[in-house]
């Protein structure tokens, strides 16, 4: 059983300039359409809805820069990557603010354009993903693209709604694969910057020599391989939300530039002393503690209190058991229709391995369970068989020192609901039981903060005193 391979169109009016790219794309496994002209090109949107679409600025008579709102417009509408000519750099920071995901100036180089149509390719299978999943959560509480009814996402939803409009800086705290471009995302969808452009840049994603010319663009020469002029994250997001990931990874020297522009509003591109204004709102994440990286002299004082206006820490998901079961419906709905199966269940016997389990990877390795669980399962119900060993025996080992019931009183399916209700609050109960009532050491053996048992206790009403 293998995914579709994504759909990637080629807009150009020059057939010798689509050849050149479809040659560069075409081991890339993409299913790969050309058009000459915008009527062609929505015909193919129309019918195929390609994933990405590479599209040349200046089409004969005709815009690509014109079209770009119409395209934003459509339902699961592509990523654009446009293709401006050298020193249109003004176009392409318009095409960026109309709804274009990226830009390449021409003449640009091979490995370059492959890396840009992949993160454009993969930017909108994150949306589609996210849209599914929104249209899918019929009786699962979600909150824009967040999904989740704990006490712990309520607050986090509380905090958005605080922050969205007030414009301050935030950063974002939590473990790796919580979800923390998804709350920025959310914030900028519900700010007073939400029609302009948000720019997503990971800080650890590439080496620092180059994070610089990411962030503050560069001119032509400005460095061993600067072929042509480049926009920056800060002058690309200009009008809108600059999301700066793992921005505790950023180096010292960097942070220091980055402090200036946030202070002076004004930045220069590498190779040039030419100030550029930029108005935008800064919102960072990290899963590192920057505190402990300012007493080690590695993350700037002055700095961190500019990003951390307000601070959203995002809980990790064994903190939120009460939601697993929630995102793996969603998960084994979006991936049965991505793999053309019908409509799974999760088994009894999987949805207590899951509850069991701490996942450290957070939501991301659920989701990549789940998947992997729907591309093996050959039949209509995922079971303890398709899951991960190491998932299924972390999560046997602690029911079995919990003294975990050999079975449920009613059975699992992917609905969930009161059935998930009533395993909890017996697996809990059991858990208390085995450990005489001490709350401390039953969290410990389910793999959660006391205070995160202690709310699940209150929301499942069992009312019986339990020591600390």
């Amino acid at each position: 059983m293998t995914a579709i391979a994504p759909i990637v169109l080629i807009v150009d009016d020059e057939a010798a300039a689509r050849y050149g790219i479809r040659r560069a794309l075409e081991k890339e496994k993409y299913q790969l359409v050309e058009a000459a002209t915008i009527a062609e090109a929505d015909a193919i949107v129309t019918t195929l809805q390609p994933d990405a679409v590479v599209l040349d600025v200046r089409l004969a008579a005709e815009s690509g820069l014109d079209y770009l709102p119409e395209l934003a417009a459509r339902p699961n509408a592509p990523s654009v990557v446009i293709l401006t000519a050298h020193g249109n750099e003004r176009l392409a920071v318009e095409a960026i603010k109309k709804g274009a995901f990226d830009y390449l100036s021409k003449p640009f180089e091979i490995d370059e354009l492959r890396v840009t149509v992949k993160n454009a390719v993969d930017s909108h299978a994150l949306r589609f993903d996210n849209a599914r999943l929104r249209d899918e959560l019929a009786g699962t509480t979600s909150f824009g693209e967040l999904i989740g009814s704990s006490p712990a996402m309520k607050r986090v939803y509380s905090i958005i709604e605080k922050v969205a409009l007030t414009g301050v800086s935030v950063l974002i705290t939590g473990e790796s694969g919580t979800g923390k471009e998804l709350v920025a995302r959310e914030i900028h969808r519900r700010s007073q910057v939400s029609d302009g452009p948000f720019v997503a840049m990971n800080c650890a994603a590439m080496p620092n020599e180059l994070v610089e010319s990411e962030l503050f663009g560069h001119e032509k020469g400005a460095f061993t391989g600067a072929t042509n002029r480049r926009i920056g994250k800060f002058e690309a997001a200009n009008g809108g939300t600059l999301f700066l990931d793992e921005i505790g990874d950023m180096s010292p020297g960097t942070q220091a530039k980055v402090l200036r522009v946030l202070e002076e509003k004004t930045l220069e591109r590498l190779g040039t002393n030419q100030p550029i204004k930029t108005e935008v709102r800064i919102i960072s994440a990290t899963n590192k503690r920057l505190e402990d990286e300012i007493s080690k002299q590695q993350f700037r004082e002055d700095l961190y209190y500019r990003l951390c206006v307000v601070k959203l820490e995002l809980p990790p998901l064994r903190e939120r058991s009460s939601d697993i079961l929630g995102l793996a419906e969603a998960f084994c709905r979006r991936f049965a229709a991505v793999y053309g199966l019908a409509r799974l269940t999760i088994s009894k016997e999987a949805a207590r391995i899951l509850l069991a389990y701490s996942w450290p990877g957070n939501v991301r390795e659920l989701r990549n369970c789940i998947e992997r669980a729907v591309v093996l399962t050959s039949g209509e119900e995922i079971t303890l068989e398709n899951l991960p060993q190491e998932i299924s025996s972390k999560s046997m080992q602690i029911q079995q020192s919990a003294a975990a019931p050999d079975s449920v009183s009613t059975p699992f399916t992917a609905d969930f609901k009161n059935d998930r209700r009533i395993f909890e609050r017996e697996y809990i109960a059991k858990c208390l039981d085995r450990c005489g009532g001490n709350v401390t050491r039953a969290a410990e053996m389910l793999g959660m903060h006391r205070q995160s048992l202690q709310h699940k206790l209150k929301e499942l009403g069992l009312q019986r005193k339990f020591t600390l």
